[in-house]
């Protein structure tokens, strides 16, 4: 099944299990967001892509409320969601497409996403981080929230096991885990390591990874 239909038969629910399914939610969405807001002051202009339901978005809007949002996704029902969460503020606008083949019109001095990219196969990956580039002035930062495998097979293959032992003993039910299972089958992550050396043959200066646990990892890079 498609990215595309597979999240839009999620959409209605998908914000309410994410910390079930993201161990680490509160640091990984919330207080990196805080510490990278206070560092990168006042951005007028930022781009989720692959913003979903507007989880992401919504941490930064508390930081920067004057700010134009441009909210990206190719699964229409999710961006639904969002429009709802934003309950049409005039400073969010939405595209549904799909940013590999169609990138939003202008500059942005700040692009973001969270768990969108790790569905890109390499090649895309990289195409995608040189769009990015290209569209944010000089001084401008891309952070990108995401999943990840290790460079060393076995810690990947642990990290894996530890993730759906974890779920097992959770609250979801089976048919949540079932979904979950089919979405992971779209899954093409790369390691921390390997992302960060596609943004500097991309352009970027220094790369840096400002959080990680387990699987889950946010690098931020300034053009």
């Amino acid at each position: 099944m498609n990215i595309d239909k597979q999240f839009n038969l999620i959409a209605k629910e998908y914000d309410s299990k994410r910390q079930i399914f993201i161990p680490c939610f509160e640091d990984f969405y919330v207080n990196t967001t805080d510490f990278l807001a206070g560092f990168y002051n006042n951005p007028n202009r930022i781009l989720d892509l692959g913003a979903g339901t507007g989880l992401l978005s919504m941490y930064w809007y508390r930081n920067f409320p004057n700010a134009e949002f441009v909210l990206d996704d190719i699964a229409i029902e999710m961006l639904e969601v969002a429009k709802h969460r934003f309950d049409s503020l005039s400073n969010i606008k939405y595209i549904t497409d799909d940013y590999c083949k169609t990138f939003p019109d202008g500059e942005f001095n700040l692009i973001i996403s969270a768990l969108s990219i790790h569905h890109l196969n390499d090649e895309d990956k990289e195409q995608l981080f040189k769009r990015i580039y290209k569209n944010l002035p000089q001084g401008g930062m891309f952070v990108n929230y995401d999943q990840f495998c290790f460079d060393n097979k076995n810690f990947s293959e642990y990290a894996d096991s530890r993730w759906i032992d974890t779920l097992g003993k959770s609250s979801l039910s089976k048919h949540d885990i079932e979904l979950w299972k089919e979405r992971r089958k779209l899954d093409k992550e790369c390691s921390v390591t390997k992302e960060i050396n596609m943004l500097q043959e991309s352009g970027f200066d220094s790369p840096e990874c400002v959080y990680s646990f387990q699987k889950f990892s946010v690098i931020a890079a300034i053009k």
